[in-house]
């Protein structure tokens, strides 16, 4: 391995698995970028630099090494496993790193840890830029959705490195200053909840192709093809197309047929629920589709009950337009999965002080990332229209469509349910719907036994005031002040 020239490299990247590796690639690939590289094992640094000598990357056998070959400002990214990984790699960069330069955090670290770092950092007179990346292997190579947090202070030298490897979307760099501190990994994390709900709602889709609809899975991809073309065009639904028509080398049956159904998780799913419970936020689908991998990964109680049920509903007959029934019911869960997204950000960005421009986001999420969609552009024209929309679901496009859509959504949920197929994705969407749109909810029943059980206190539609019910006494009522519990 040669020695590094010193100052000679404008960005850094440490952590060279196949993230940190395709990042390297895609930065080198840019004018006007030399890329310092850096693994703790020497191996895949020489594996790199064997494969792709036209990158002409700068080369280091230590940290002190890497530090040295960066010109000033000092601009690192790291690319190492969230957690203990990342603070060794953090905490070796703050002794050879000095005041002013930047440490970026390319993994999907948990946000409030990132909070920790940047102010630990900050004290030291350094930049750490907390940074979601989106789009997988193929994006941080070819052009990723990137999501920075940080001080603007660290974002003028950051911000032209990164727009030069972001994905382009009608013109635009895929990428945009979040917010201070961990504002960036909070809006990776709802971005990944999303993934999570948009995801299991595509999945209940071919479940009920499949099962009522009576369609083999070749078939299916011809419906998700179709729907590709018109409002549903994601890349989600453009990859589920080409899952459905793989086959199985070994069997020759459809690859679906011969995985495993116990679908993983990494965390982020978890979090976003988490943190939006903590935030009072409701994320009904994204809860769900948390939960519906947790299920496919209970292998034991599935069997136990599958061995305890007699009988099982009959599947229902799909009926006249039952497909474009499914991509209605499709379309307007995802809204409702988006709906509940943005309002985790805005609460979010309240809680911690952060200004995030919300139609930003949906900008830089149209193109590289996962969730990358053709509706992001209508969530884009929402909050120029009014920035301070209370929920997606007031604006007049998204209401349109989902009122437009909510009789095939009503019939979709009903005939799963008779059929016993589950829907939760569905099914929690419809019912956050129906919450909003009622004009009384029996909360006022569940705030009544909170104050029998626990002098909980309530309100009256009548009054501004306070009361409580002296239950255990002659029940009559009186005013008091709100309970902090």
């Amino acid at each position: 391995m040669a020695d590094a020239a010193a100052g000679q490299a404008n960005i850094g990247v440490v952590g060279l698995a196949v993230m940190g590796a395709n990042l390297a690639r895609n930065l080198a690939s840019r004018e006007g970028n030399t890329v310092a590289v850096y693994n703790r094992s020497p191996e895949r640094t020489e594996t790199l630099l064997r494969e792709h000598p036209e990158a002409g990357f700068v080369a280091s056998s230590s940290i002190e090494e890497f530090a040295s070959s960066l010109s000033k400002p000092r601009t690192a990214i790291v690319m190492v496993q969230a957690g203990r990984g990342t603070d060794a790699v953090v905490d070796a960069l703050v002794e050879v790193f000095e005041p002013g330069d930047i440490i970026v955090d390319g993994g999907n670290a948990n946000f409030q840890d990132t909070i920790r770092r940047e102010a630990a950092l900050r004290e030291k007179g350094l930049n750490f830029v907390g940074t979601g990346i989106s789009g997988g292997e193929e994006g941080a190579l070819h052009g990723p959705s990137i999501m920075p947090g940080g001080s603007a202070e660290a974002y003028e030298t950051l911000g032209p490195i990164l727009e030069s490897i972001a994905a382009v979307a009608e013109g635009e760099p895929c990428v945009t200053h979040i917010g201070t501190d961990g504002a960036g990994h909070f809006v990776k994390m709802i971005h990944n909840g999303i993934e999570y709900a948009d995801m299991q709602l595509i999945a209940e889709s071919y479940d009920l192709l499949r099962r009522v609809g009576r369609h083999e899975p070749e078939a299916i991809a011809d419906v998700f093809e179709t729907w590709n073309q018109g409002e549903l065009e994601s890349y989600l639904i453009e990859i589920t197309a080409q899952v459905l028509r793989q086959r199985d080398a070994k069997t020759g049956e459809p690859l679906v047929d011969v995985i495993l159904d116990a679908a993983g998780s990494k965390g982020t799913g978890v979090w976003t629920v988490q943190n939006s419970v903590g935030l009072g936020v409701p994320v009904g689908g994204i809860a769900e589709a948390v939960f519906a991998r947790a299920v496919s990964s209970k292998p034991d109680q599935r069997a136990a009950v599958r061995a305890a049920v007699r009988s099982r509903p009959e599947v229902q007959e799909p009926g006249e337009g039952f497909e474009d029934d499914v991509q209605r019911a499709l379309y307007a869960s995802k809204v409702v999965a988006y709906a509940q997204g943005f309002d985790a950000i805005v609460a979010g960005a309240k809680e911690y002080g952060w200004d995030i421009d919300k139609g930003a986001v949906a900008r830089i999420w149209r193109g590289g990332c996962i969730i990358r969609a053709r509706f992001l552009n209508r969530i884009v024209e929402a909050y120029a229209k009014n920035p301070g929309t209370t929920t997606l679901l007031e604006d007049e496009f998204f209401a349109g469509a989902v009122a437009e859509g909510e009789a095939a959504w009503r019939r979709i949920v009903a005939k799963a349910a008779l059929s016993g197929i589950p829907v939760p994705g569905f099914a929690s969407a419809l019912s956050y719907y129906d919450s909003l749109a009622s004009e009384r909810l029996p909360a006022s029943l569940i705030q009544a036994q909170r104050d029998f059980f626990g002098a909980h206190t309530y309100s009256r539609v009548d009054s501004d005031k306070v009361f409580h019910t002296l239950w255990s006494g002659d029940r009559s009522e009186i005013e008091t002040v709100p309970s902090t519990h």
